[in-house]
């Protein structure tokens, strides 16, 4: 007796031991049932012919991803690379689009109308217009600025399309392809925000292709605020005028007050100064200044205080820069804090049927992923309880947001399937028999 007890205690022991190295993913609740629903439905034919469709065509889709990026495409100015997008999706035979927010949405109907994946890739870049955006090849390296945030996404959507259409795929629920704008820089993810207005009764998942990294799945969603700092004068000339208060004296003397406030390690917490603007010319006292402020954390109460610590160091700059002013009798200092963007936060729950279908994909793939928290268009999506992830859409980038910026297609395959599977584990497939 004494021997069968000491035993079972061993084998508990093994047991504890064995669950202690498994990855923390082997916890989440998948039921057994929900698994074998998706591995039915990445062993069916269709589906097969739509993983086998990308291999023999991984030319065409990083030629089509040099000339997508070759377009220009700077915040607000989408227009032009969404007219081509247009053009690869209908000629896949999608009911295709552009919406007034700019959005092109390219419609797969499915079995079930009344409910909709997303499956969505931006367009925007943070480059202003006029910058050189034409790709340069260098063996398997392709480096251009945008070509892998976001023309990794943006090809990989019109690739998923063909895929799909070329293995005749009627999904169980409505398929949207979209390509939509106004993520980067102050775009403030209007164009998510229109998709999730326009489409939120029905939508019930989003999965958003950003980059190309596949070892990692964007599950909560960071919280962030853009800011702008506005001071304002009378203005003057250098020598004439010396001595009147100094809009850019007052915004230094505030950012530097600014730079030391402290944040904390947990919750995450970040702020940049990312944009300084002034004056007329090096002899002239400005009458403006003018800071764009990024704040981002993963606690809502920090952000607050962040955006409260600026508006307090602003007044400050421009109390301190009066009270040294020689000459107050052209005018005052006057300032003022706008937000720019303001991204709300959100967390995917961990029994989420995206999360099961993308772990399913990974497994089929043989591939490894972790969680993490990102600031994407699925912020939105996730800020109103709607299923969203983002993710990589395969190969390898690297220098985004620089003019150095590039892409290898190196791995392109098996992200390319990772998408799809995820994306036809969640619309599921029309005709399919479920155990």
């Amino acid at each position: 007796m004494r021997k069968r007890a000491l035993q079972l205690c061993v084998n508990c022991l093994l047991v504890c031991a064995i669950l202690s190295t498994m990855p923390a993913r082997s916890a989440i609740p998948f039921s057994a049932h929900r698994m074998s629903q998706l591995a039915q439905t990445f062993q069916n034919s269709q589906v097969q012919t739509a993983l086998a469709w990308f291999k023999p065509h991984l030319s065409w889709i990083n030629d089509e991803q040099a000339r997508l990026t070759e377009i220009p495409a700077p915040p607000f100015a989408e227009a032009s690379r969404a007219q081509a997008v247009k053009v690869l999706l209908a000629a896949v035979g999608l009911e295709v689009h552009i919406d007034k927010t700019g959005n092109v949405i390219g419609e797969l109907r499915g079995a079930n109308e009344k409910e909709i994946v997303l499956l969505a890739a931006h367009m925007d870049t943070v480059f202003p217009a006029g910058t050189d955006v034409k790709v340069r090849r260098d063996k398997n390296r392709m480096s251009a600025p945008g070509i892998s945030d976001n023309g990794t996404g943006l090809v990989s959507l019109v690739a998923l399309a063909r895929a799909v259409h070329e293995a005749r795929i009627k999904p169980q629920r409505t398929l949207l392809f979209v390509a939509d704008v106004g993520e980067e820089g102050e775009g403030n993810l209007r164009g998510m925000r229109a998709l999730v207005d326009a489409y939120r009764d029905r939508l019930k998942a989003v999965v958003v292709m950003d980059g190309s990294g596949i070892d990692h799945v964007t599950t909560k969603a960071l919280a962030s605020r853009r800011i702008e700092a506005v001071i304002s004068g009378p203005g003057g000339h250098s020598w004439s005028d010396f001595g009147i208060p100094n809009p850019i004296n007052a915004l230094v003397r505030a950012s530097v007050r600014f730079l030391n406030t402290r944040v904390p390690a947990n919750p995450r917490t970040t702020f940049n100064l990312g944009q300084i603007e002034g004056g007329t010319s090096v002899n002239s006292i400005p009458h403006e200044a003018r800071l764009k402020v990024d704040i981002r954390s993963e606690g809502e109460d920090e952000l607050l205080r962040l955006e409260n610590a600026l508006r307090e160091c602003m007044a400050a700059g421009v109390r301190d820069e009066m009270d040294s002013a020689r000459d107050r009798s052209k005018g005052k200092l006057e300032w003022k804090v706008d937000i720019l963007g303001n991204r709300p936060g959100g967390e995917l729950a961990a029994d989420s049927p995206l999360l099961a279908a993308l772990r399913a994909a990974d497994d089929y793939t043989a591939n490894t992923s972790r969680p993490e928290r990102a600031s994407t268009d699925a912020n939105i999506p996730l800020s109103v309880g709607i299923d969203a992830i983002a993710i990589g859409a395969g190969g390898n980038g690297g220098g985004a947001h620089s003019l150095q910026e590039w892409y290898e297609p190196e791995g392109r395959e098996t992200g390319l399937q990772r998408v799809l599977l995820t994306l036809l584990g969640t619309t599921g497939v029309a005709g399919e028999k479920t155990r």
